[in-house]
């Protein structure tokens, strides 16, 4: 009899010791998606970036009155002020470009109307016009659908490198095999090209395309290492430029190692609410390795409303790129 009840118990303690890794791995599944797929579905075609039922021609989403993510300190992270008028500027991108489309595009005021169209949960793919699959972004937004309309002289691209069973175009193409980046190497190429192609089709120099490095994923540190190699090899074969705001939101001399809190910057020191413990900065909530944005997850995709210091560090870094190579171009003239 004891033998049988040590057999049972050693079974029950397997059986929930099973289900204990398998709850875990699903959470870590959860969170290492920027996405949000778990709590923000998939926005279906026929509504904005923001998730809300809207007209096609609907602009970039105005923050809410009591919004906190434009605070008026954030003045001081402005880039310098030019004399000439801004000039016109894509958003794109996945839902780290939706949770930090309203900070960028108030730091580049003065450098860049910005058209913003981030769609959460997207990846290079759904922003192409050739793709016959399905995909999250509605034609009037795929890249160059916008390029033609905005005509603008710099479009920013920011991806993650999602594949998932929610991103359909890539098909069943596991993140991070051979495959993956091989595909991956080729989106991003099919998407320079209908840039490019866009541009001559609305009378327009090329606009230069501005890849922003992503930060640690800390399920796969490889996978962001050799994502972002390809963004620099495409930036530098077609002369486009890269946005290192993943090193923004890493420890310094540690670009890869996946971080949760950071020591303050002076500007943070200066305005505590971005100190947000003691000496160091909160970049990412607890439950969230991967979003910036310290308010927690809605089931509707949306920028974020909460003053987020990585969110700043990330579109500072995007900022600050954009403005180097407006700057330096009217330079060159």
């Amino acid at each position: 009899m004891a033998g049988k009840r040590t057999a049972g118990l050693t079974i029950t303690v397997t059986v929930f010791g099973l289900l204990a890794v398998a709850v875990l791995g699903w959470r870590l599944l959860v969170a290492s998606d920027p996405s949000g797929a778990a709590a923000a579905p998939t926005v279906p075609a026929s509504r904005t970036p923001e998730g809300k039922a809207a007209p096609p021609d609907r602009a970039a989403p105005e923050p809410a009155a009591d919004s906190e993510q434009n605070p008026p300190e954030q003045e001081a992270q402005d880039p310098p002020a030019q004399e000439h008028a801004p000039v016109p500027a894509l958003y794109l991108g996945d839902s780290l470009a939706m949770e930090n489309q309203l900070v960028l595009t108030d730091l580049l005021k003065k450098t860049a109307t910005v058209r913003n169209a981030p769609y959460s949960g997207t990846t290079l793919c759904d922003y192409l016009e050739r793709g016959q699959d399905r995909l999250l972004v509605p034609p009037q937004h795929t890249a160059a659908a916008l390029v033609r309309e905005v005509k603008p002289a710099v479009v920013v691209l920011q991806f993650w490198g999602n594949s998932w069973g929610y991103t359909p175009c890539m098909g069943s193409i596991v993140q991070g095999s051979e495959a993956y980046y091989k595909r991956y190497a080729a989106d991003i190429r099919a998407l320079t090209a209908e840039i490019e192609r866009a541009a001559a089709d609305a009378g327009i120099a090329r606009p230069t395309i501005i890849w922003v490095l992503q930060g640690p994923d800390p399920m796969s540190p490889d996978r962001i290492r050799r994502v972002n190699g390809l963004y620099e090899k495409q930036a530098a074969a077609a002369g486009d430029l890269t946005a290192d705001a993943g090193a923004a939101v890493s420890r310094a001399g540690d670009r890869y190692t996946h971080v949760q809190r950071l020591p303050c910057t002076p500007y943070e020191r200066e305005h505590p609410e971005y100190c947000t413990d003691g000496d160091s900065t909160r970049l990412h909530r607890d439950d969230d390795y991967l979003h910036f944005c310290l308010a927690p997850t809605t089931q509707t995709p949306r920028p974020c409303p909460k003053r987020s210091p990585g969110i700043l560090r990330y579109s500072k870094a995007i900022a600050d790129a954009v403005a180097d190579h407006v700057r330096e171009a009217r330079t060159a003239r």
